[in-house]
């Protein structure tokens, strides 16, 4: 087991000056990779430039709507870290760090934040940053109407908003929030023109207006969003790279499902970023020239299968610890991953450091599976091998979301499929778009799942694990999909989200986390992958330090 704690941050942090370069080196060496957030490609001794327009290839799902406070899924942050910005950032170090707001004190009760806001900023349609737009914004947030999920919880403790001047805007609470500052961070909270926000959904959606260094300039939709320079912009993180507007004049964003052709088009110089790399191509572009990596694990929760215990058959723990006891996970990946992921034993990303790690309670031991289940009263197999009991089959429902697992995943779900067979598990695969999939879940149409959840922050564990969190958000969507509804997790995890203390809180998430492992509501597979491929003519680019989006501000094309 390892735990370790973070300390508590200062809300007075000075601005970190990184300059607008990175070491220089020989143009033209081979691919490298980097695991923190920054990107190993060598760069040009000829110096930033300016100018250009860089092609980005996505594989995720094209988002339904650019604004990420509708629904709020990562598509939508991968995207909106280009034009809009939050009141906080946080720096590698994972320190919170200012943003839009400059200062920030809490009330000794907790039940109160301070913000002093830039008094310099304007948004892309002219409208005034000030404490009235975070009110707006925060509104929004809260509004049923806007269908938020992500950013819907991050701002639910929020009771009320003061703007105690233009430039000075007070958060009061309904209990103290130890995470709030982690969830300011994140592009699902990020800061609106309130103006635009006026508009129909439909128009919000289709062109966002927000105070960063690209606007959205048109969205050509099953195609791609052009994104064009912000000539005015002034208000970059407190870990830029450099001051003034983005170095690049434009940003074309396409939509590319197939992995194979985005990578071909990497290749071929057709697109000078693309995400959702696949583990192979990975290790095939490691010797290639002329391609980099920048290798971002996302912080929050660990990719992991989920459990429903809230019906059969796991609402039986016998059966929910026999089909962990007899799947085989480590050979999958091993084998499936060329050493792009590690097997994760924890709820929690690696990039957490209140992660638990509990490789004990994941031994495959396929005799235990037998006897748990014969215990469980599936001691009888029909003529496929499969246990029965009632006349009924021990099969299990597994939507697959085809947007957000890929292919390798896919064939890690379908190795699984094939190890529990041996103790009786039918193991059905419902492959299925992004909007079917969040149906399927809405129904509660699933005995298995495996569902990404990025949030900055130990507190991701109250959004998935909570009883609360078993009723759907505004969007319809729910996050706690094991179905977790125990007495003292909630206790656990609410007292976790309001303490300060540094040593409290640890001791706190370490009780929950061992409780949600020790009754098998949840199989650990690896963290969440963002692996970017490109060009190395794309220099300087990096991953936001809060939920690992790249950034294209501080890029310049060596080219």
């Amino acid at each position: 087991m390892t735990l370790s704690t973070t300390k508590l941050r200062s809300s007075t942090l000075s601005a970190l000056a990184l300059g607008a370069g990175i070491a220089l080196m020989t143009a033209g060496c081979s691919a490298q990779t980097s695991g923190d957030g920054t990107s190993s490609a060598p760069t040009s001794d000829a110096g930033p430039v300016a100018g250009g327009t860089l092609v980005y290839a996505s594989g995720d799902a094209e988002p339904t709507c650019l604004d990420p406070h509708v629904g709020g899924n990562y598509p939508q942050a991968l995207i909106s870290t280009q034009y809009l910005e939050s009141l906080v950032s946080k720096n590698t170090a994972g320190e919170i760090i200012p943003w839009l707001a400059t200062t920030w004190t809490e009330d000794a009760d907790g039940l109160g934040w301070e913000f002093a806001l830039r008094d310099d900023v304007t948004f892309t349609d002219g409208t005034p940053f000030d404490a009235a737009a975070v009110a707006a914004n925060i509104a929004h947030l809260k509004d049923p109407n806007t269908a938020s999920s992500t950013g819907y919880l991050a701002v639910g403790k929020v009771k009320e908003v003061v703007a105690v001047d233009d430039h000075t805007v007070r958060l009061e609470l309904s209990t103290p929030d130890s995470a709030l500052l982690d969830s300011l961070s994140q592009p699902w909270v990020a800061i609106e023109s309130p103006t635009a926000l006026k508009r129909s959904q439909e128009e919000n959606c289709a062109s966002p207006v927000g105070t960063g260094p690209f606007i959205v300039d048109t969205w050509v939709k099953q195609d791609k969003v052009a994104l064009v320079q912000n000539k005015d912009y002034n208000s970059p993180p407190a870990d830029a790279g450099h001051t003034g507007a983005a170095l690049i004049d434009r940003i074309e964003w396409r939509f590319i499902p197939d992995s194979a052709s985005r990578y071909a088009a990497l290749q071929a110089g057709q697109v000078d970023v693309i995400d959702n790399a696949q583990p192979d191509t990975i290790a095939a572009a490691a010797d290639k020239n002329g391609i980099a990596e920048l290798n971002a694990p996302r912080p929050g929760a660990a990719n992991r299968i989920e459990l429903n215990s809230s019906k059969a058959p796991f609402d039986d723990v016998k059966v929910r610890e026999a089909f962990i006891r007899a799947a085989i996970v480590n050979d999958g990946i091993n084998s499936l991953f060329f050493g792009t992921a590690e097997r994760s034993y924890s709820l929690l990303s690696s990039v957490e450091a209140l992660g638990l790690s509990t490789p004990e309670y994941f031994d495959t031991d396929l005799a235990q599976a037998n006897n748990l289940l014969d215990a469980a009263g599936w001691a009888e197999h029909d003529a496929d091998g499969y246990r029965v009991k009632g006349g009924e089959r021990l099969s299990l429902t597994f939507p697959v979301s085809t947007n957000q697992s890929i292919p390798a995943e896919q064939s890690l779900f379908q190795q699984i499929q094939a190890t529990v067979k041996a103790a009786g598990f039918e193991v059905v695969l419902e492959p299925m778009d992004l909007s079917s999939w969040y149906g399927a879940l809405a129904a509660h149409e699933y005995n298995l799942v495996s569902a990404p959840y990025t949030k900055v922050g130990p507190d991701v564990l109250r959004i998935l694990y909570h009883s609360a969190s078993i009723t759907p958000a505004p969007s319809g969507y729910f996050a706690n999909l094991a179905q977790v509804n125990d007495p003292e997790v909630d206790a656990l995890l609410d007292e976790a989200s309001q303490v300060t203390d540094p040593a409290k809180r640890a001791e706190l998430y370490e009780n929950a986390q061992r409780l949600v492992l020790s009754q098998f509501y949840v199989l650990p597979l690896y963290d969440q992958q963002n692996h970017y491929l490109h060009s190395t003519a794309v220099q300087g680019l990096r991953a936001m330090p809060t939920v690992s989006t790249p950034t294209f501000y501080d890029v310049w094309l060596d080219r």
